[in-house]
């Protein structure tokens, strides 16, 4: 995940671990967070900004195109759901009907 907003200076311990800020645990789960919802890393690496890490709240700095971006990742997402929802239609009827039912039974 380095150069995606990520820190990278850390300290280290006394055995070599990495020992970052309790802040840059936010940053990560708002980046694993937003890679989840199928943003590409540089997508995030423009929106990281314009978050706030403490709670994925929107900063005052985002652009209006950074905004007309998201809206459509979110339209995206939107139309990603509704064909995973067919799907599980679907598959609710296949298994209805092997199991013996019928598929109109709903």
């Amino acid at each position: 995940m380095s150069g995606v907003g990520t820190p990278s200076k850390a300290d280290r311990t006394p055995g070599g671990h990495r020992d970052y800020p309790e802040g840059a645990v936010d940053r990560v789960i708002r980046i694993q967070e937003f890679y989840a919802a199928g943003l590409c890393s540089s997508k995030i690496a423009e929106l990281l900004p314009c978050v706030r890490d403490a709670d994925g709240g929107p900063s005052a700095i985002a652009t209006p195109r950074l905004v007309d971006d998201l809206t459509l990742e979110r339209d995206r997402i939107d139309r990603r759901i509704d064909e995973l929802r067919r799907s599980r239609e679907v598959l609710d009827d296949v298994i209805t009907t092997a199991a013996g039912g019928s598929a109109d039974e709903d």
